[in-house]
């Protein structure tokens, strides 16, 4: 094998239920294409590169690779880690010394962000490095992209969560406030819409980041969903904000990670302090109230990843191999793109890292009820296929 045309593949960011069909995606492609030499696995993302812990892919049977692809979190686990301009040289060297000319990294913008520095730097410094990144993050905020592997089977996670919950509540009453995971896009929580099977069905009430959020208006709309429902379902977004922009949970954590997101998950003190304001706002007219924050779980529950979203995460990681392999370019990432009409198909696409790099997109405004606690019929047109079939429950 020629030792100077390696690959190297590392995941970072938040694990998914699909980050290691990504993973298989790029490994099986690498082994059917003649001019990858080795193919290297780092540990923990570029920390892995730093410190030198390698995996070698290629000794991995292909049956044990399938088996890993189909288990969530990242096989080789992950990272959040901005490189600095020393960082840089030094992992540049340790490339080097592994023959390393195809660096591919799984991840979200931020790790799209980590891949565009990396990618800069190695121009700069004449480094022969090709920087790919692949697509993954289950908040669905990539720019460029019509969706993001991790983002349908976590969807499918929360759509199927609402739908035992609403039973819960309907056998009980009151109301339930449910905190999902979304810090500037609200789609991950707007997915909770897809547990309606009929009139009544919750979430009754759907908060996202995209709205501004007012205490007083909250309580109102509660307070009409008791009359109307005599109990009510809430999805709240972790990253909802009030009129000046500033995070509701930013008054209960302060922590940050490297790239300076504020930590908003791990904790139940926002659906904790809603609760607690609906007690007060409403003095005592709402009996029950509950919370719940959905956190980590939404990310790696194994059995539930969506088929359509695995397909597609493997699909990113064989586009990036075979992108970056061409010799067309020096980096990108791999975007998906919907085709129009209402039959459900993809394509694929590189786009510049840049473009996708750092900054998210948020939700469209045909995805978002008027009145700014719902979404519309077209959010539920466009995510239903994304997510497939959810589980068959019946009523008395």
């Amino acid at each position: 094998m020629n030792q100077s045309n390696n690959v190297l593949v590392a995941q970072s960011g938040g694990p998914s239920m699909v980050i290691n069909q990504s993973l298989a995606g790029v490994v099986l492609a690498a082994r059917a294409d003649v001019r990858a030499g080795e193919i290297y696995g780092a540990r923990h993302g570029i920390r892995g590169i730093l410190e030198g812990d390698i995996v070698d892919l290629r000794a991995i049977p292909e049956a044990t690779l399938e088996r890993v692809a189909r288990t969530p979190s990242s096989a080789l686990g992950s990272v959040r880690m901005k490189p600095t301009p020393e960082d840089c040289a030094r992992i540049f060297g340790k490339l080097r010394s592994l023959g390393v000319r195809w660096f591919f990294y799984i991840g979200g913008n931020d790790s799209a962000e980590t891949a565009d520095i990396i990618g800069r730097e190695a121009a700069r410094a004449g480094e022969e490095l090709v920087c790919f990144h692949v697509p993954k993050t289950i908040d669905n905020d990539l720019r460029e992209n019509d969706h993001t592997p991790g983002f349908g089977s976590a969807a499918r996670f929360v759509a199927s969560a609402f739908i035992g919950d609403d039973l819960d509540n309907r056998a009980l009453g009151g109301v339930k406030i449910n905190i999902v995971m979304g810090r500037h896009a609200g789609f991950l929580t707007a997915a909770s819409a897809l547990a309606r099977r009929a009139p009544g069905d919750g979430p009754h009430l759907i908060y996202l980041p995209e709205r501004p959020f007012s205490g007083r208006r909250f309580a109102d709309d509660v307070m009409r969903c008791m009359e109307k429902y005599g109990r009510c379902v809430v999805a709240v977004s972790e990253g909802i904000a009030d009129e000046r922009g500033t995070l509701v949970a930013s008054k209960f954590s302060s922590e940050r990670d490297a790239h300076g997101n504020l930590q908003l998950g791990g904790s139940g003190a926002l659906g904790d302090a809603l609760a607690d304001l609906l007690k007060r706002e409403t003095r005592g007219a709402v009996k029950r109230v509950r919370a719940d924050t959905f956190g980590y779980l939404q990310r790696s529950f194994p059995g539930i990843a969506s088929e359509t979203d695995a397909r597609e995460a493997r699909a990113v990681g064989e586009e990036a191999v075979r992108a970056a392999l061409s010799g067309k370019w020096a980096s990108g990432s791999i975007a998906i793109r919907r085709a129009p009409g209402q039959a459900y198909a993809v394509s694929y696409e590189v786009v510049p890292l840049a473009s996708v790099a750092k900054n998210t997109r948020s939700m469209p405004d045909a995805f978002i009820a008027p009145e700014g606690n719902d979404v519309t019929q077209a959010f539920i047109d466009y995510a239903r296929p994304i997510v497939g079939e959810l589980p068959p429950v019946e009523t008395i």
